[in-house]
Parts: structure tokens; sequence; C-alpha cells
């Protein structure tokens, strides 16, 4: 007997949040729900009940194989095969992926792909440029192995900033790996543990964080320390914060 996850099938809406959170691997998308792969696959420790915002994850008692943690490895080494193999194939093998929003797509090669090639004409007529290095770029949703995070340097950012400052692109997303959140909508230990998740498996050079003035959005910082802290790494961070009028400060 021993506490393992359960899954109710009725509640369950298939978004696949649950995958992302669970380190492990132990669940999978399979005919629309999530299910869970193998008992031994599972800590039981429940970290993917927090992102079900239906809540059909729940803990259970009932008798089942016991952890195997080697065996869960093994299983997410082969799963990341999997998926690197399919996005390797194109958009139409990313597309069949079990997974698909939650696929890495490295989104520039190339820095010195010419500007011009990247440019998209705004509703005033001026050119922009999409700087996003990496795909997806929700917390919660990045894979911690994806290519682009290699010696990246991060901007985690909250939700709010890029609607608030006008010159992210330019002035924070460019030559960052892009990643956002929100301290007061998202579960805050999700957030930390794949932030860490990140910083343990990649050598990152540094982050900026990027956050509002507003009370809710000042925890990203803490959010962050805490990462690197519990990473064991030296990675070096610089606070900005913006105002709702769009104005910039250096913490």
């Amino acid at each position: 007997m021993r506490k393992i996850i359960k899954i109710d099938q009725s509640l369950c809406n298939g978004c696949g949040e649950c995958i992302t959170a669970c380190a492990e691997g132990a669940i999978e998308l399979k005919e629309g729900k999530a299910r869970v792969v193998s008992d031994s696959f599972c800590d039981g420790l429940g970290v993917c009940l927090a992102v079900c915002r239906e809540g059909a994850l729940t803990i259970e008692e009932r008798e089942a194989l016991q952890f195997d943690e080697k065996a869960a490895k093994e299983h997410q080494r082969t799963a990341q095969k999997h998926e690197h193999k399919h996005h390797a194939k194109g958009a139409d093998a990313a597309a069949a992926a079990v997974t698909p929003c939650t696929l890495p797509i490295t989104l520039k090669q190339d820095p010195g792909t010419p500007a011009s090639s990247r440019h998209e004409m705004t509703k005033s007529g001026v050119a922009g440029e999409n700087e996003l290095i990496g795909w997806p770029i929700q917390m919660r949703l990045v894979r911690p192995w994806a290519p682009y995070l290699q010696g990246a340097r991060l901007l985690v950012a909250g939700d709010c900033t890029a609607f608030a400052y006008p010159t992210i692109q330019q002035d924070f997303i460019k030559g960052r790996v892009a990643l956002v959140g929100c301290p007061k909508l998202d579960e805050t230990a999700p957030f930390v543990d794949k932030l860490t998740e990140i910083l343990k498996a990649n050598e990152i050079r540094d982050i900026t964080v990027l956050h509002m003035t507003v009370p809710c959005c000042t925890q990203l910082e803490i959010l962050v320390a805490e990462a690197v802290l519990r990473s064991g790494k030296d990675v070096p961070q610089k606070s900005y914060v913006v105002g709702i009028d769009g104005k910039l400060n250096q913490e």
C-alpha cells in the first residue's frame, strides 16, 4: 500500500499541463485524456496536482508497484529522444506529437540571420522584429532539456510586462530566452521547481527578471532567487521594474 496519483477521466480536459509538471514522466496523453503510464514511474508526491485546474488529479492510497526512480529516468530519456525525433521531422510530425504545445521549438537558429527576413509590418506600418529565441515561453510549459536553453541568458518576466513596456522585444527579449509567468495566478511551487530544473540541466549565463511595480508581481524576483539557491549554481541576476505607465526602473 502506498500513495499514488489518481486521474478522474470525467474531469480531465486533456490540457497536458500535468504531463509537464511531472518530473518523472509518469503521465501521458492518450485519446485526449491524461493517464498514468506506469505505477512504478509515479513517486506519489503529487506535484502535478497544483497545475490541474479541473481538479481531475488526486492522491489515493492503494496497492501499487513501488516507485522505481531508475526506471522512471530511463523512461524519461526514451520519451525525450522520441520528442526530439518528431521535432526533427518538421511541423507535421510535431503536430502529431503527444504534447505539441510543449514541444521545444528553436525560432532563431542563427542570430546572424538578416533582420529583414524576420520583419513583420505592424498595424502602424512600422517594421517590428520578433526576437524570441525559443518556444514555448510559459514557464510551466517549457521543457528543461530544450536545446535553446543550453548556454542561454534568461529573461524571466511577469505576464503583464509585455503589454506595459512597449520596446520589450528590443530591450529585453533580444539575445535572451524569454520565460514568463504570473506569481499571483500561477502556482508558485511548480514555477520554482521548473526553473530549478532548467538551471540544473543547463549552463545558464545570467538571469534578468522583469516584473511590474504592483505588489503581486514583485514576488517574481523572490521565486527566481529561490530557484537559483536550490539549483546550487552561481547565476548572476539583475532585476528591472516596469510601472503601469510603461516607465522602467532598475532595482
